[in-house]
């Protein structure tokens, strides 16, 4: 049989890595990763071998407070045993960050997976309020891998001016900047999606920032 789809034949990773299968489905191999990782609930797209799948919440009765607070946050499963485990999100892009002893922050819509060995913890944008929508962002810090997806292929602003973007759009910043909320209130119906009025992640300081290029998936309209 030949095809151009036996181009994308599964790719060879190493122990306890994380690795881009192509763009859009990323291969984690348990081997050597302490036995488990998180990801995204219902992420999955395949596996191979003896895995287990366990629903974990939002990770300790401070987070599950706080995700219950925020109707945000991740909902994230366990994934142990061994073997090697596809997950993919929507045809969104993957990205995998490895962060040696540093922090990030990650709006947690964009969250994938990460390894064990980072901590994590949902956070709430200065600014933000219910009435905006909110913004609440998970922090993660350590060592490790960490997948994130966008939807629309991202650009890498550095922020050394003071720097805006829509609340929807941002994937993750460095923890090194200031954030707040800006409200833009006479041109919203036109530089946002809301009727009158907008808010944007307001960043400040020295570092990055991922855009991606949408404010996120289309809502599905409501059958009547």
């Amino acid at each position: 049989m030949r095809s151009s789809l036996f181009n994308h034949q599964e790719r060879s990773v190493e122990p306890g890595s994380f690795q881009l299968q192509n763009e859009r489905m990323l291969k984690v191999d348990l081997t050597g990763s302490g036995g488990f990782f998180f990801a995204k609930q219902g992420s999955m797209v395949a596996y191979q071998g003896d895995v287990d799948f366990a629903y974990e919440g939002a990770g300790g009765l401070g987070k599950l407070f706080k995700k219950a607070f925020t109707g945000e946050g991740m909902s994230l499963m366990k994934v142990s045993g061994s073997g090697d485990v596809f997950l993919a999100q929507d045809a969104d892009e993957i990205f995998v960050l490895y962060l040696e002893d540093e922090a990030v922050t990650v709006n947690g819509k964009n969250v994938l997976a990460f390894d064990s060995t980072l901590k994590w913890d949902i956070n709430r944008t200065e600014g933000a309020s219910m009435l905006s929508g909110g913004l609440f962002n998970t922090t993660f810090t350590g060592t490790g891998a960490l997948a994130v997806t966008a939807y629309g292929t991202p650009v890498v602003l550095n922020v050394d001016v003071p720097t805006y973007v829509d609340m929807q759009s941002a994937v993750l910043w460095s923890t090194s900047l200031q954030s707040s909320i800006r409200k833009t209130a006479k041109l919203g119906a036109v530089i946002g999606r809301g009727s009158g009025e907008a808010y944007q992640l307001a960043l400040s300081g020295k570092g990055i920032v991922v855009v991606q290029a949408s404010e996120g998936h289309p809502v599905p309209a409501a059958h009547g």
